[in-house]
């Protein structure tokens, strides 16, 4: 962090105005104006592009409480400075400049290793699967999504804690001459990875040469010490070799001279197995990766070059590795209507991407036609005519059939394909569209039935309305999760804290059902200071998903205290006989080992967070325990690292008892100043829950734990209207039948048609799938288009009936919302006289999770 006052030093720049408080610490970097987040120490820089001007956002971003802003020299300030009087502002040449200057100085304050990933394809996905791969050993901090660009870099540098972080991994893209020297000097790698040579971006460079030689600049630092790359890349080994750069390189060719020879035994359908050869650690072993695909596997073998160069023993490399998840920003293949079959690679369309996706689409198994949907093809650096050359050369080895071109440079060049012949030697069918709109308008998806198809566009063609037009619906019972919803609740929380106050998160019970991994991965974009967990299996999971985060664990078990050291989980301690077994488990001497991982005493155990009970009688010590709890801490203090010092508030939520809950706050703070006075230091101190974050701002403390809230239910019932719902749970009608007047349906034969005959719709949702039996009997309700749909009868175990007579629009596949918008979950909750709680946690893990964002 840096303090507003060092800023003018630093960037060269000029102080156009100092801040009401010079010393302000920066702590956030912003660039969007919608993204404020937490105004308190946010500096925002002013950047122009061709169609956009920060300048102008000046106005809004200090009415919601901005202070810090670099603009660029000589640049009008809307309504002129007298109308930010409390802000700071530096005047620089370039804020973009000024941007990866701040970011390269609060590199240069991280002693740890940095590894960089560049390259024309591969980067995002290495990136992801090496931070999964190396969670168990390091606290990683990584680029959020695909940020490798001259903003995206320094934004993701600046996450860098150097307190906290053990290890960085950050990816490069460029896309012209000149930039990645800009960026290297952000990142200042120690190690790197150079993934695959490409056509990607080729019109930003001369050759491939020139493209090649500049993407190395970001390996050439002196702190620089090693650069991972495959030796089967001839253009990559010359420069490697003729840049004199520290190689550590590997080969699937016996008898070249690599670190790593990896000899690939045999592909089946989602694995391959593979033996590898690293003389230089004396070591040989067999592993089996999780998918077949070839872009998979090349991404697969650079990181697991870097586990082998790490020498992380076979047995657990193996492990790690059949936990890897794919990466959703790629290829991915879907049912779709009319019993075809999708692969879906709208991601990009360079020339290389292309070639990879035609290799899938050639080894699919399935029978029917191959049919490429292909917008123009973008960034390859090749004239028209030449580019679609090689293109029609690419579509018969993958045996395609039938081309649909859309775009206006693959129409002018219809005559590369109209004569071109099919693996089987008939011409191949084409179609051809000026645009993505035009091929909609005349689409029926019936003429693609049973076929394979590869849809490949650039993004600007928005090709994912192709896909969702093919693609099957979805039947079934889904909960959606609106990923944007969870962010802005979370950021409406934050601007409620008092400035420093931390934010710890609850991801405990599957994140409140909403999906462990995923929120997590999101709260981590999201700088979220600690995550809770309610038992250490849920933080091992988040652990080896690539989650860095420090995580709580308020249940911990005495027999997984070992676990807890290995994977970095924090343990809450809220008895003597957990304390005590806590101690017995970490002996001063003589060494420890967890599965078959020996951990040297010497290894600090984690930090522990003392749980103190002021009233909720429940958990933790009380104020009487206080002289026997402070004694251990003295006696023990090298190896009972406190964390934080917390304490649950029994009805935070309840008006009516704020009188209690302000004898538990007065407790706690006479509590908790005893047990530092006991430490000889100050510690985090927690004790507000959701509601209480907005009801209790004075108890902020240092820190607040963030539950419910997240997920779009208000318990203090005070400011509901602010907060989005985050889940909608989804199913499906099955079937709908007529049942007679006087008959009955379901189990015990509780339904019944007592006024005439009524339709009756069965879902595709039960108690099995987390749906409350008490909803039974018309005490639940769902919506069908829109209309409410009472319960009939008893809730079975993988389906439920509801009443759609007066829904004669009602259908075999219409879509049943459970809960959502326009049915909120404290409403339904109260009809069965339970809280909103038990009804997201009940969802069960056999319900597909789908993540949106908007």
């Amino acid at each position: 962090m840096f303090s507003f006052s060092a800023l003018s030093a630093l960037l060269a720049g000029h102080l156009v105005q100092a801040p009401a408080d010079p010393s302000a610490e920066v702590r956030h970097l912003l660039l969007d104006s919608r993204r404020v987040g937490v105004p308190t120490g946010a500096l925002f820089f002013a950047l122009r592009g061709p169609s956009h001007d920060g300048h102008r956002y000046l106005p809004a971003l200090y009415a919601q409480g901005v202070r810090l802003f670099i603009v660029a020299e000589g640049a009008a300030l809307p309504d002129g400075l007298t109308a930010y009087p409390e802000a700071g502002i530096i005047a620089v040449a370039s804020p973009l400049a000024a941007l990866q200057a701040i970011a390269a100085a609060h590199r240069a304050t991280f002693a740890g290793p940095v590894l960089a990933i560049t390259g024309s394809n591969g980067k995002t996905i290495v990136k992801e699967w090496l931070a999964q791969l190396l969670s168990a050993d390091e606290d990683i901090c990584r680029s959020p999504r695909s940020f490798n660009s001259q903003v995206g870099v320094p934004l993701s540098v600046w996450e860098l804690n150097p307190e906290r972080h053990t290890l960085g991994i950050f990816e490069a893209g460029i896309s012209e001459v000149g930039e990645m020297a800009r960026l290297a000097a952000v990142i200042q790698p120690t190690e790197g990875i150079f993934t695959t040579l490409g056509t990607a971006h080729d019109a930003g460079f001369a050759s491939h040469e020139q493209k090649l030689a500049e993407k190395l600049q970001l390996f050439q630092g002196p702190q620089f010490q090693r650069l991972f790359y495959c030796h089967d890349q001839p253009l990559v080994r010359a420069a490697v070799a003729a840049h004199q750069l520290p190689g550590f390189s590997w080969t699937r060719h016996a008898g070249q001279p690599a670190d790593i020879h990896f000899a690939l035994d045999q592909s089946t359908a989602g694995s391959t197995s593979l033996h590898a050869q690293y003389a230089g650690a004396g070591l040989e072993a067999a592993f089996t990766l999780p998918f077949s695909d070839e872009p998979s596997v090349e991404n697969a073998l650079h990181c697991l070059a870097v586990l082998l160069q790490r020498q992380v023993e076979p047995a657990e490399i193996q492990r790690r590795l059949a936990r890897l998840h794919p990466v959703a920003m790629r290829l991915e293949m879907k049912l779709g209507r009319h019993d075809a079959y999708l692969l879906d690679d709208t991601y990009n369309n360079d020339l290389a991407g292309l070639a990879l996706a035609l290799n899938a689409l050639g080894r699919q198994s399935r029978p029917g036609r191959r049919t490429l949907i292909l917008s123009d093809v973008l960034e390859s650096g090749l004239r028209g005519e030449e580019l679609y050359a090689r293109v029609a050369r690419l579509l018969q080895p993958a045996n395609v059939t039938r081309l649909v071109g859309i775009g206006p440079e693959i129409n002018r060049r219809q005559s590369f394909f109209t004569e071109l012949k099919t693996a089987g030697g008939l011409l191949l069918s084409t179609d051809f569209y000026p645009s993505t709109e035009a091929f909609l308008a005349g689409l029926d998806a019936a003429h693609f039935a049973r076929e394979i198809i590869l849809v490949k566009g650039a993004r600007r063609f928005g090709f994912e309305r192709i896909v969702a037009a093919l693609q099957a619906q979805q039947h079934g019972t889904v909960l959606e999760v609106n990923l944007d919803a969870l962010s802005h609740n979370l950021q409406h929380y934050r601007r409620q804290l008092q400035p420093g106050t931390k934010l710890m998160v609850m991801v405990k019970a599957f994140a409140y059902g909403a999906g462990s991994y995923e929120v997590a991965s999101l709260l981590e974009f999201q700088r979220a200071d600690y995550l809770a967990v309610a038992y250490a299996d849920e933080g091992v999971a988040l652990r080896e998903a690539g989650i860095s985060l420090p995580i709580m664990v308020m249940n911990p078990a005495p027999d997984s205290f070992g676990t807890l050291r290995h994977y970095r989980l924090e343990p809450e301690i809220y008895s003597f006989e957990m304390l005590k077994e806590y101690l017995e488990a970490f002996p001063t001497d003589a060494e420890e080992t967890v599965g078959a991982s020996p951990l040297p005493s010497h290894v600090s155990p984690p930090p522990i967070h003392l749980k103190l009970d002021t009233g909720m009688r429940r958990l933790g010590f009380d104020e009487a325990d206080l002289p026997e709890l402070m004694g251990l801490l003295r006696q023990h203090a090298a190896r009972l690292p406190v964390a934080s010092i917390m304490t649950h508030l029994a009805a935070a939520d309840e008006a009516g008892h704020d009188e209690f809950t302000q004898e538990q706050l007065a407790t706690f703070r006479r509590m908790a100043a005893a047990v530092e006075a006991a430490l000889g230091h100050a510690v985090l101190k927690h004790a507000l829950n959701s509601a209480g974050i907005l009801r209790f701002p004075d108890a902020h403390f240092d820190m607040v734990r963030l539950g419910i809230g997240l997920y779009g239910v208000d318990a203090s019932r005070r400011d509901n209207d602010a907060l989005r719902p985050v889940s909608q749970l989804r199913t499906t009608i099955s079937q709908i039948k007529t049942l007679p007047a006087g008959r009955t349906v379901g189990y015990g034969r509780r339904g019944s048609a007592t006024e005439g005959d009524r339709r009756i719709a069965t879902l595709a949702i039960g108690y099995a799938d987390g749906y409350d039996r008490r909803f039974g009997n018309g005490a639940g309700t769902v919506l069908i288009h829109g209309q409410p749909a009472p319960l009939v009868g008893s809730v079975c175990m993988d389906m439920c009936m509801v009443d759609v007579t007066h829904i004669p629009q009602a259908r075999p596949g219409d879509v049943a919302l459970v809960f959502g918008e326009g049915l909120p979950l404290p409403e339904l909750a109260a009809r069965i006289g339970t809280i909103a709680y038990e009804l997201l946690t009940n969802v069960s893990e056999r319900v597909k999770r789908v993540f949106v964002s908007e």
